[in-house]
């Protein structure tokens, strides 16, 4: 009886969440994707993805994975870093995890007219330096690989921390003694890495792309700030730029596609080789 009444009392109180999820996101998302199916007509069949594609090409859907794979390569790379040095004592650590969290609590949009003055091609702080060591000012919106320079840089910028953090706390469980096996069995450091770091993090390491892919997929506010001139249109400005409804639901359920993808791998690589729940 008591069981019985613990199990119901649990979905009582997850059920606010259930509905929350299920009014908010699912049925929107599901009305969005029967829509695109049909013109402003009523008539039925793929009429709207033909006119995303015609308009824009695939240069949003190819911009937008290298945008997604170039800010998580960068993110995690500098978040397995920093996190492990947070992971050992030293002097000033502290105010060293004080200073580094500061970016995460920057609005985006601060965060973009920041790096907008950066790296500005007249009066920008970064070609400003450049004049000064006597190498000529770079126009960094000016070019693809510029622009897919800058907004990586600042995206990576302002959401590194909650990657760090994420990759700090999947370190905190790994046993010391289990690099000390290793040191003494005459591991490197690459091995220890790969051997023992990587396989008991596969969780967090999880974890940490769901948070962070799904939020690269829908990277908007950064292009859209410092690249005024669709230099580097990803999938989320061009959805942005679409006026007509139908064929925005046609590009919103080409990206809700690309993350349900993403979102499915990360699950297969957590379920096979995770060890938190």
């Amino acid at each position: 009886m008591n069981k019985w009444r613990d199990e119901w009392t649990a979905y009582l109180m997850i059920l606010p969440a259930v509905l929350y999820v299920v009014v908010l996101a699912f049925y929107p998302a599901i009305n969005a994707v029967y829509g695109s199916f049909f013109t402003r007509l009523g008539k039925f069949g793929l009429y709207n993805y033909t006119f995303v594609l015609d308009q824009y090409g695939t240069a949003p859907i190819y911009n937008t994975f290298i945008v997604t794979a170039s800010a998580l390569l960068l993110q995690f790379t500098a978040g397995f870093v920093i996190a492990g040095l947070l992971s050992k004592p030293f002097r000033g650590k502290s105010i060293f995890s004080a200073i580094f969290l500061i970016p995460f609590g920057v609005a985006t949009i601060v965060t973009a007219v920041i790096f907008y003055h950066m790296f500005g091609v007249e009066g920008g702080y970064v070609n400003s330096f450049l004049r000064m060591i006597g190498v000529g000012p770079i126009n960094w919106t000016g070019s693809f690989s510029s622009s897919l320079f800058v907004i990586v840089l600042a995206d990576s910028w302002k959401n590194t921390p909650i990657v760090t953090l994420i990759l700090l706390a999947g370190m905190t469980t790994i046993s010391p003694d289990l690099y000390s096996q290793a040191m003494v069995d005459g591991a490197g450091i690459f091995q220890r890495f790969f051997r023992i770091t990587l396989p008991n993090m596969a969780g967090f390491i999880a974890i940490a792309l769901m948070i962070r892919g799904i939020s690269e997929f829908n990277i908007f506010a950064m292009a859209l700030l410092i690249f005024p001139y669709q230099l580097l249109t990803t999938m989320t400005f061009s959805l942005y730029d679409i006026i007509n409804a139908r064929p925005s639901e046609a590009a919103a359920t080409i990206l809700l596609g690309f993350v349900l993808i993403f979102a499915t791998f990360v699950m297969i690589y957590r379920t096979k080789y995770g060890k938190v729940s």
